[in-house]
This record gives structure tokens, C-alpha cells and sequence, in this order.
């Protein structure tokens, strides 16, 4: 529920000033993802461009990757909206982001 989102964030907020390694953030769904980008901005954090969600999309933040994917409800597995193959190479994509240049 939106509420029960909003009510959360702060918490994320707070988490992500004190994990100062954190790199990356993978955000299952575009409720997810708004919400990511909602913290960014309460951070001082803005994207770099329009930041629109998708399954891969990924936002320059900061010191942090966005990363976007479907949620992995049966609504989008089952459906094949999500398969495992989709939620394996957005998984790669987020180990790549940490990875050391």
C-alpha cells in the first residue's frame, strides 16, 4: 500500500546514509522504483535524466545504480511477464554495477 511505502522510507533514507558502501539498489517494481527515486531526492540526489521505470532500466544516482525488474509476483511469473532468465540478467547487471572498475 502506498501508505504503508511512504511510512517506510524514511527508514530507507536513513539506512543508506549509514551503509556507505552500498552501490547499488534493485528496486522490484515500479512502486519500488518510484519510491527509490522519492529517497534519492529526500538524500539531495537527483537523476541525471528522467528516470523511467522497466524491467533493466537502470538510473545513474549519485554514488548509486538504480536498478528496476519486474516483481517477481506469480501475477508476472506465471504470465511470463518475469522469467527466470529476465530476472537472472538484471541480477548480473546489478553484481556488474558493484563490481570494482
Amino acid at each position: 500500500m502506498p501508505e504503508e511505502r511512504d511510512a517506510c522510507l524514511p527508514f530507507l533514507a536513513a539506512e543508506l546514509r549509514l551503509l556507505v558502501r552500498v552501490r547499488v539498489v534493485l528496486c522490484l517494481g515500479a512502486f519500488a522504483w518510484h519510491g527509490a527515486l522519492r529517497v534519492m531526492r529526500e538524500l539531495g540526489l537527483a537523476p541525471s535524466r528522467k528516470s523511467a521505470f522497466g524491467h533493466g532500466a537502470q538510473a545513474a544516482i549519485g554514488p548509486y545504480t538504480l536498478l528496476g525488474s519486474y516483481h517477481p509476483s506469480q501475477q508476472n511469473t506465471f504470465t511470463g511477464r518475469l522469467t527466470e532468465k529476465m530476472i537472472d540478467a538484471v541480477l548480473r547487471q546489478a553484481k556488474d554495477a558493484c563490481s570494482p572498475l
